[in-house]
This record gives C-alpha cells, structure tokens and sequence, in this order.
C-alpha cells in the first residue's frame, strides 16, 4: 500500500508508533495508558512498525508506556521517541499526532515546545484556531537540521509521475487486448 502510494505522488503516514492497539480509551477524548511488559511490545506490537522503518513519515501515538515512560505519553517522552528510532528503527520524519486531542493537557505553546524537545521532528496541530497556531510558530523556530535531512530523503522517495496521456493509454489498452476495443 505505502509503494503504491509514493508511485501515485502520496506520502504515507504511519501511525500510530509505537502502537496504539493495546490502548483501550480514545485519545480524542482522554488520557490511554498501555501497561505491557517492554518485552511483550517488542515481540508484537513493534513488529508492524520495524517492517516499515524505512517509510518517509510516521506519527506518534499519544499513549503512555508504563514499561518505557510511565510518566509521559509517546510524543512527549524522549524514552519512547529513543525506542522508535533506535529499537524500532524508524528513519523517517515523525510528526506528533495532534496537540489539541484531550490524551494530552497544557497549553499548545508548552506541547508543541514537548513534543519537538523530545525527539518529534513536527508538532501537528489540526485545530485552525490563528492565535493559537501563531503562538507555536513563535515558540517552535525552524526545523531541526536532522529533521530537514529526513524532509529532504522522504522528497526524493515519491517516483516523478508521468503526465496522463489518453492517447497512450488507449494504445496500451488496444496492445493488453490484442485488438481496438469496440466502440
């Protein structure tokens, strides 16, 4: 699905790292927590997520691991954002799932500020309210260097798409069915 994707122009996202399954509450509304052994997730639930480390984009789930940071949900926690690149080994540009989602609390200056200060390369945040988004854009400052080289690798994976041409398509359709089509 992913290749297909990039073939077609489209960047898939995969979320949510590093798993979301176990959780049982929807971080829309509230705070989940997921309390598997470390060695449980590692054996199941990141073993989705190690087969596509190689994808352009990923997005944290806003889940607490009590096995790896008890304290903080994934894209707040420098501990699980460490397993998604060194024990998952996902190379690509990892956004935050959306700040406004009630599994986090704060403002949306000090997330932002979070998720970026523990390993996030992209704040997301999906509310459209200005004020808001021009405070995060005063308190978040450019890119980080290692964050635009993973911009820069995930440009260069979506294949050029060639320019859609009826007549040509026409003649490879009238070549697969080895005669003109009937009008």
């Amino acid at each position: 699905v992913c290749d297909g994707l990039m073939a077609g122009g489209v960047f898939p996202v995969i979320k949510h790292l590093p798993g979301h399954g176990r959780a049982t509450a929807d971080t829309h509304k509230e705070k989940a927590v997921v309390d598997t052994p470390l060695e449980e997730l590692r054996k199941t639930d990141f073993v989705p997520f190690s087969a596509l480390r190689d994808m352009p984009f990923g997005m944290t789930a806003h889940v607490t691991y009590t096995a790896i940071d008890p304290d903080n949900s994934a894209s707040l926690s420098p501990k699980v954002i460490q397993v998604i690149r060194r024990q998952i080994k996902f190379s690509g540009l990892l956004m935050s799932d959306d700040l406004t989602m009630k599994a986090l609390t704060g403002d949306m200056a000090t997330l932002a500020k979070g998720v970026l200060k523990a390993g996030c390369d992209l704040a997301l945040y999906c509310k459209h309210d200005v004020d808001e988004m021009t405070c995060i854009a005063e308190v978040v400052g450019p890119m980080s260097a290692e964050a635009v080289l993973r911009w820069q690798k995930a440009r260069k994976s979506l294949r050029r798409l060639k320019l859609f041409d009826p007549s040509l398509a026409r003649a490879e359709f009238r070549q697969l069915l080895g005669h003109e089509p009937r009008s």
